[in-house]
């Protein structure tokens, strides 16, 4: 059996190949170090599996920022999160990286970036209108639609690795419901191998109606655009997925547009926005406060896979 089909993104497609090679030889980056006595930890805010993320104090201006050190790890993973955050900087709903600093004696890494007043989503999801919603997904596409086109893949966008500033407004079940018969397709049509264990394990499943999740719980949040646009982003093939871009400029972000429109920008000051982070803190972004259509939580930040995605230079704009 042949090898799988190649396939080419349909965005950002050879966006790596036309940069210089340190913007993506990150093993090669000479990381310049800050000082860490410009920082006071204040308490701790949380653990992952590769770091512990503190809020803290910069001493030198009275400042409140983020500290996440890294726990042992490969020096060049390391290097490539500091480098993927240093190309994001600056970008729509993209967390600002502040400062890097090491243990002069243990030699630990640790990331500084800017203060993000999170709302637990466990606790915020439950409380947000139909039209939080939309701004917010809208938001954490600007940042993922600026990711691709500099050349990263986030691969592990999910609530976790979403953190809102609510004041501020910053921000094998699938083949059960998406059915078997396009799976089946896609796997044919790129030639991969599938697990003979997952024959069995998958058996046949027709392809579920998005009206069949409907209940009274969610029936307010439910429109003919977001099931529309539901059926659309959850595809087996990248191909026919909307990408980032795509999915922006669909019906169900209409109001989203038009009342950014209207206040002027869709960058609009004092607002929070989405963040885009590796494994907690990794990298995040901010996002501005959207319509006033009551009271908003803040943009969503977007949090990166551990680390954020490596750019891959012939598929830098696949969808996730």
């Amino acid at each position: 059996m042949s090898g799988p089909v190649p396939s080419r993104a349909r965005v950002y497609t050879d966006v790596n190949t036309h940069r210089p090679r340190e913007y993506w030889d990150y093993e090669s980056h000479v990381v310049e170090w800050g000082n860490q006595d410009d920082y006071q930890l204040v308490r701790k805010l949380g653990r992952g599996k590769y770091s512990e993320v503190f809020e803290a104090i910069n001493i030198t201006n009275n400042e409140k920022v983020v500290v996440k050190i890294l726990k042992p790890v490969k020096k060049k993973k390391i290097k490539r999160e500091i480098k993927i955050l240093e190309n994001l900087r600056g970008g729509p709903n993209i967390i600002t990286l502040a400062d890097i600093v090491k243990d002069p004696v243990s030699r630990t890494p640790a990331l500084v970036f800017e203060h993000v007043n999170n709302t637990d989503f466990k606790q915020l999801y439950q409380t947000l209108t139909d039209y939080d919603i939309r701004f917010y997904m809208y938001e954490i596409l600007k940042a993922l639609d600026y990711c691709h086109s500099m050349g990263i893949m986030h691969r592990d966008v999910k609530p976790h690795n979403v953190m809102i500033d609510h004041e501020h407004r910053k921000l094998v079940r699938i083949a059960k419901v998406l059915g078997t018969e396009d799976l089946y397709d896609y796997i044919d049509k790129y030639n991969i191998e599938l697990d003979p264990r997952f024959n069995d394990i998958l058996g046949r499943h027709s392809r579920k109606r998005w009206e069949r999740f409907v209940h009274s719980e969610n029936q307010h949040l439910v429109s003919p655009e977001a099931l529309d646009f539901l059926d659309k982003l959850l595809r087996y093939d990248h191909q026919s997925r909307l990408t980032a871009r795509e999915a922006m400029e669909h019906p169900y972000f209409y109001t989203v547009v038009k009342d950014q429109a209207r206040m002027g920008s869709s960058s609009m000051p004092g607002g929070s926005t989405p963040v885009s982070s590796a494994n907690m803190m990794s990298g995040i972004s901010s996002v501005p406060t959207p319509s006033p259509l009551g009271p908003l939580a803040g943009s969503p930040v977007i949090a990166a896979a551990n680390p954020l995605g490596m750019p891959v230079p012939a598929a830098a704009g696949a969808q996730q």
